[in-house]
């Protein structure tokens, strides 16, 4: 069965976000010497966006790789005074290491690998904080950004990183930390910024962002963005998406000010079905610790094991409105209300391990299917400045929030065609049922056919599970100034977490349902010295609540909503209490060469206590326990006026200390994808005021797939390259090189069956215009 691909009107965004950059390239010269004239016009002033959340003072340099705050209010410190581990992503480095989307920007902090997703747990991004899944622990502008996707950095400023338990600040989940996208907002100043970048494996990809001030204060922005590409060192794969983020803002400048934002991203990509793991002549039950197996293609690394059939489309939609007052010039309220969406659509033929392939030179082809929608509402309402008591200043931000979300999920039928033929097809998969004996089901490990005529059907199958949440929460935020020298920080929060669920089946009819409701506080509470102004040297403790139903079957679940069914479909009984984490965390952060260059160290350990674990055959408690420590080195900024570094460094020791009864086989191993050791490092230089050069690289020591340390993708170190040069004022070139060297290597390890292997080396030609 032949992919169908959707037809696009002239009419398209995505073709006009393609035709708006090749307008780019066809501007005047003239037009360019009068814009030229007109930017040298303006005021510094008028470049930066007066929002009341971002400033603390002087403007930062927009080129530093260095970031003094977080923008959420809930940070009421500056990140030197913050007593937990925070990285900020800047755009200088997003833009630099030419990062597409948010895997990209995020390689360039150690501690984060990503999971691959299945069939139970959805495609799309899935960031492995210390050793924790965060897939559903994703906030855009400080909300939580529910359902599973591929993210797009086309509209983001900047990626905030907060490391340790954050259930205080973002609520449920954030096991082993969050991650929060600060979106581009209108702001007062005209700027126009566009560029096409050509790159190797047919990539095409077009942005635009431009800015308008309408009046004193009132403002427009607009960001488009069409991408097309394929992906090197893998056949088939590709990907094809475009979107638009419109802004606007009123009030810059002034006591209120209202923001309304809008963001859409549609996709529509050849997924990549993954290199299978070995498995030992006996089979996969045969897999131990002291040999795992790893992935393998049978000699071509180029493989794809997936059929034309295959396909996985993407949609999100969200829309914000905020507006924000100063009641004084200390006192400052806002009003947060979004509400988005979420659907993913996809047929991804995995290659299968279950059929006693792979040894034996063959790959059993499985269908994963779903079709799913996470549709969110949330009012979130913050009250943040600054008071004193006692004439000791506070710097607070406290808030309510209410969030609905709503999840809908179902499937295919994918008929592989296979009844007709030997009942051996059923049960196995070897070099004699390879092509059509097996409905070609079963293909050669070292060379597959994607082209292969399956003859098979897919139809809707819309037996399926709703799932629904609503969040009610309070929280209170402080930082203490004792004095010049010492700080304390203090964070609460109070979550009521209603959600329930039902499954039905084709017809429509209830098969099961249940529910849950869970409160829980979690917090944090850290104690800052300062020896100097530019240093801190802190201690923290923060927690963080993991309730049943967290991800709403929009992520893996480790403490599933329901009883979990057994092998026969039977539920198991469990007593349904949220997990708990907790960190302690020693470290310290210096501001030094003039402010410029930000360097931090932590030593931390963070303990999943109350884990949900199987006692026996028919019931599961909250009685397991995980723990990860180790340290953390990171440095950001400037070390002289033309060299920029933006590096760091994480070791983690994790173990599963307690898996239950039935999981004590485990205790002791290290946790999946969690490497021991990982590190970073990008450069850059300003050899000349038009010539600048840089580079990178990336390690991340082994990774198991599973908690039985059976399966296992190798160690890698990647490098890149970049160079940019300024052509004129406006116009400038820059030529990336990723993965430099070709390295043949595994960035997502699935705890059975395959992993994922990142492309091959990738060269990206980037013309941009600025005005």
């Amino acid at each position: 069965m032949a992919r169908q691909h959707a037809q696009l009107p002239v009419s398209s965004p995505r073709l006009l976000a393609s035709a708006i950059g090749v307008a780019i390239t066809a501007g005047s010269a003239g037009q360019m010497v009068f814009a030229a004239e007109k930017t040298e016009s303006k005021t510094s002033g008028n470049a930066i966006a007066l929002d009341a959340t971002a400033i603390t003072g002087e403007a930062q340099d927009s080129t530093s790789y260095q970031v003094e705050k977080a923008s959420s209010p809930k940070y009421t410190a500056p990140l030197v005074d913050t007593p937990r581990s925070v990285t900020v992503i800047p755009q200088q480095v997003l833009k630099d290491t030419g990062a597409l989307n948010m895997q990209d920007a995020l390689r360039t902090v150690p501690g984060i690998t990503f999971g691959a997703g299945e069939g139970g747990n959805p495609q799309g991004d899935r960031p492995f904080i210390r050793g924790f899944d965060a897939q559903g622990d994703t906030y855009l502008d400080g909300v939580r950004d529910t359902g599973s996707q591929s993210r797009e950095i086309f509209a983001v400023e900047n990626i905030e990183v907060s490391k340790g338990p954050n259930s205080a600040i973002g609520g449920r989940g954030a096991a082993g930390g969050s991650i929060n996208l600060v979106s581009k907002k209108a702001h007062l100043g005209n700027s126009f910024d566009g560029g096409f970048t050509y790159g190797s494996d047919q990539t095409q990809r077009y942005t635009l962002d431009g800015n308008y001030q309408f009046s004193d204060s009132a403002a427009g922005r607009l960001n488009l963005m069409s991408h097309e590409s394929n992906v090197a060192g893998r056949d088939k794969v590709d990907y094809d998406r475009w979107g638009i983020a419109p802004s606007l803002a009123f009030g810059l400048g002034t006591d209120t000010r209202v923001n309304l934002d809008y963001y859409h991203l549609e996709s529509n990509d050849t997924p990549d079905s993954g290199i299978p793991y070995t498995i030992p002549t006996g089979g996969s039950a045969a897999r131990t610790k002291s040999n795992p197996d790893k992935p393998y293609a049978g000699g071509d690394h180029d493989n794809f094991y997936g059929l034309d059939r295959d396909f996985r489309k993407g949609r999100t939609d969200t829309a914000t409105f905020a507006i924000e007052h100063d009641l004084n010039d200390a006192l400052t309220i806002k009003n947060t209300l979004r509400h988005g969406s979420s659907m993913q659509d996809y047929i991804l033929t995995q290659p299968d391990d279950s059929k006693g392939n792979v040894n034996n030179g063959s790959v059993w082809r499985r269908a994963n299917t779903r079709v799913s929608n996470t549709e969110t509402t949330t009012n979130q309402t913050d009250l943040f400045g600054t008071f004193y008591v006692g004439g000791f200043k506070n710097s607070f931000s406290t808030g309510v929030e209410y969030t609905r979300e709503q999840s809908e999920k179902s499937s295919y039928n994918v008929n592989t065609d296979t009844t007709p033929r030997t009942s051996a097809v059923t049960t196995n998969c070897n070099p004699g049922l390879i092509g059509a004996a097996s409905g070609y089901n079963c293909t050669s490990l070292s060379n597959p056919n994607p082209n292969d005529p399956w003859n098979g059907a897919i139809s809707r199958n819309y037996a399926g599970t709703d799932t629904q949440a609503d969040t009610y929460a309070l929280y209170v935020f402080d930082t203490l100034e004792l004095s010049e020298q010492w700080l304390v920080n203090m964070g609460l929060r109070y979550d009521h977490f209603d959600t329930d669920y039902k499954t039905y089946n084709a017809a429509g009819t209830t098969t099961s349902k249940g529910d849950d409701t869970s409160e829980f506080v979690t917090g944090q509470f850290g104690v800052v010295y300062k020896p100097a102004e530019n240093g801190s040297i802190y201690a923290s403790y923060a927690t963080s609540a993991t309730p049943p139903g967290n991800t709403l079957g929009e992520g893996q679940e480790g403490n599933p909503l329901g009883g979990t069914p057994d092998r026969s479909g039977n539920l198991l009984s469990s007593d349904m209490e949220p997990e708990t984490t907790k960190n302690y965390e020693i470290g310290t952060k210096w501001d030094l060469l003039n402010d410029r260059l930000s360097l931090t160290a932590d030593i931390f350990r963070t303990e999943k206590e109350n884990a949900r674990v199987q006692v026996d055959t028919s019931s599961y408690e909250n009685a397991g326990k995980t723990r990860v420590q180790g340290f953390e080195l990171s440095a950001s900024g400037k070390i002289t006026d033309k060299w920029q570094v933006f590096a760091g460094y994480a070791f983690m020791d994790s173990e599963q200390v307690d898996g239950g009864p039935l999981g004590r086989a485990n205790d002791g191993n290290d946790l999946p994808n969690t490497p021991k050791n990982s590190a970073s490092l990008w450069t850059t230089y300003q050899v000349t005021p038009k010539l600048t050069i840089g580079g990178g690289a990336f390690y991340v020591d082994d990774v198991y797939g599973s908690v039985a340390n059976t399966t296992m993708v190798d160690s890698y170190v990647r490098y890149d390259a970049m160079a940019a040069y300024k052509l004129t004022k406006n116009v400038d070139l820059q030529l990336n090189v990723q993965n430099l060297t070709d390295e043949t290597y595994y960035d997502k390890a699935f705890s059975t069956h395959f992993a994922n292997q990142a492309a091959g080396r990738t060269a990206l030609l980037s013309t941009n215009f600025h005005f």
